[in-house]
């Protein structure tokens, strides 16, 4: 098992927080990105882009929703706005690592550690072949893969002072 610091754990438990904003019905996705001092530098959630309806009938139709979506990593990724090459940045994600997709976009934004839940059940071969992946271009690349092998619910009440 992994063990994570109190800063880890407050900014997992965030990104949990920030997952329930999806409107995605499947999978909820929140991701956080925090720079070497401990300051949030954007927050991300799954979900269509600015301007697209996000219908009931989008949402539920798998092929259309997975053409349209964007992941919750990008979405941090872009609303920080700012380049995060030379921020040291982690980031954090729920419920799973992110997607090798995903993966290439944090190695191209200079994200260089990346702490989520280790996928436990898979809900389909490609999230696990997804993984696969993400672990294996996180390892070439030197990017600190840290998984939370624990269920979010589980998660220590961390203590609220600095």
């Amino acid at each position: 098992m992994n063990t994570l610091d109190k800063w880890d754990l407050r900014f997992l438990e965030l990104a949990w927080f920030i997952s329930k904003w999806s409107k995605d019905p499947r999978t909820q996705v929140g991701a956080v990105i925090v720079d070497q001092n401990k300051r949030i530098v954007s927050v991300g959630f799954n979900g269509f882009p600015v301007r697209v309806r996000d219908t009931p009938e989008r949402l539920n139709d798998k092929e259309v929703k997975n053409e349209i979506v964007i992941h919750g990593e990008m979405n941090a990724i872009l609303f920080a706005n700012r380049c995060l090459i030379n921020l040291v940045c982690s980031l954090y994600t729920f419920p799973f690592l992110p997607c090798s997709r995903c993966a290439s976009m944090v190695l191209q934004s200079g994200i260089r550690r990346v702490v989520a839940p280790t996928i436990r059940k898979p809900q389909d071969h490609w999230m696990h072949k997804s993984a696969e992946r993400t672990r294996l271009i996180f390892n070439e690349a030197r990017v600190e893969l840290v998984e939370w092998e624990e269920d979010i619910t589980l998660l220590p009440k961390v203590e609220q002072n600095v």
